[in-house]
């Protein structure tokens, strides 16, 4: 039977609703997104930087946390080196000469160095050159995050912290997603920038 709007409207919400009480629920996934801020945050102290990788979706997710380090977040305070790798000439270049599969390798391999983190974004966790970019930042001694759904596919076993979200559909993984984005924002804001939150 097919629903009407406003019964899409409900579930769509409670399912979203039924997912944040999942995560909020899991200890294990919840200590999986603190040391994801602590890696975070020790790169930035130590000088190091983040890049963030990911496709459709997650390449906007990869976008959104980067931008909201190196702009701002809440309150002014000084850059924070983060970058997505999403610039289209070097993905048009690079899929075009090596394959689709490098065009996230390739920039790792070019700006990665030790002290950084890489953050592969998937949902399935089994996307080719976010794979292939983990296996550089490894070879360059950064840390990998990985922030995955439907159970983090091969990239669980692949980076050095896996952070898996409930949800059957790529729509509520990457709902969960940016919430825990925004949460590891605050947690190394917090951290580097504690002023910033002195009257919250």
């Amino acid at each position: 039977m097919t629903e009407s709007p406003r019964e899409t409207i409900e579930r769509s919400l409670d399912d979203a609703k039924d997912a944040l009480a999942r995560l909020r629920t899991d200890p294990v996934l919840i200590d999986a997104v603190q040391r994801f801020a602590d890696a975070v945050a020790k790169a930035f102290s130590s000088g190091g930087k983040v890049l963030a990788c990911g496709n459709g979706g997650s390449m906007s997710d990869a976008m959104h946390f980067a931008e909201e380090f190196s702009g701002r977040y809440r309150k002014d305070r000084r850059p924070l080196p983060a970058l997505a790798l999403s610039d289209p000439a070097h993905l048009t270049c690079t899929a075009n000469d090596y394959g689709f599969e490098y065009v996230f390798s390739r920039q790792v391999e070019a700006l990665g160095k030790e002290g950084d983190v890489l953050l592969a974004i998937s949902t399935s966790g089994n996307s080719p050159n976010v794979i292939n970019a983990v296996a550089e930042a490894k070879k360059r001694s950064m840390v990998s995050v990985g922030l995955l759904g439907k159970g983090g596919g091969r990239l669980t076993e692949l980076v050095d912290l896996s952070v898996v979200v409930p949800g059957r559909t790529a729509d509520r993984i990457q709902e969960l997603h940016i919430k825990i984005l925004h949460i590891v924002i605050e947690i190394v804001e917090r951290n580097l920038v504690p002023e910033n939150y002195e009257d919250s």
